[in-house]
């Protein structure tokens, strides 16, 4: 187990905006619950004042569940630039699947993906992305 610590994350910020590189989102869509604090650090960083979350549920604890629910899924501008974030790309399956259904329900939107963690083995590769994941991640938000 890896602990992800908040000095950590602080400087993965700086790298992920560096990254972006030109590209200002008009919208932050955070994937609830673990996006969240990403996305509020990225809103904040970015001056972006539409930070939203959407709901996706495909882990209970540490088990994969065999289906994926996305809810809460809030209105979006229709040809707006939305930077969709999550703390992990683990097996790529949620990310996918939330950029699918965003895809299909606003078709004239610009959707990018962010994470602050990645699996190389991933069915999806975010657009951006700062650590490879090798073990399992405790986030210093997870208070437990």
């Amino acid at each position: 187990m890896y602990f992800y610590q908040y000095d950590e994350f602080k400087d993965d910020i700086n790298h992920f905006c560096a990254q972006l590189d030109g590209y200002q989102p008009d919208i932050i869509l955070a994937i609830a619950r673990g996006g969240v604090t990403f996305g509020h650090f990225l809103s904040e960083k970015l001056n972006v004042r539409s930070l939203y979350t959407l709901n996706s549920v495909h882990y209970e604890d540490t088990i994969k569940l065999d289906h994926i629910k996305i809810y809460n899924i809030p209105d979006i501008d229709a040809d707006a630039h939305v930077l969709v974030v999550d703390d992990i790309v683990d097996s790529g399956d949620t990310m996918s699947e939330v950029m699918r259904t965003l895809r299909e329900k606003f078709p004239s939107g610009r959707f990018k993906s962010g994470v602050l963690f990645y699996k190389q083995k991933a069915t999806f590769q975010p657009d951006f992305k700062i650590r490879e994941a090798h073990d399992w991640i405790h986030f210093f938000w997870n208070i437990n």
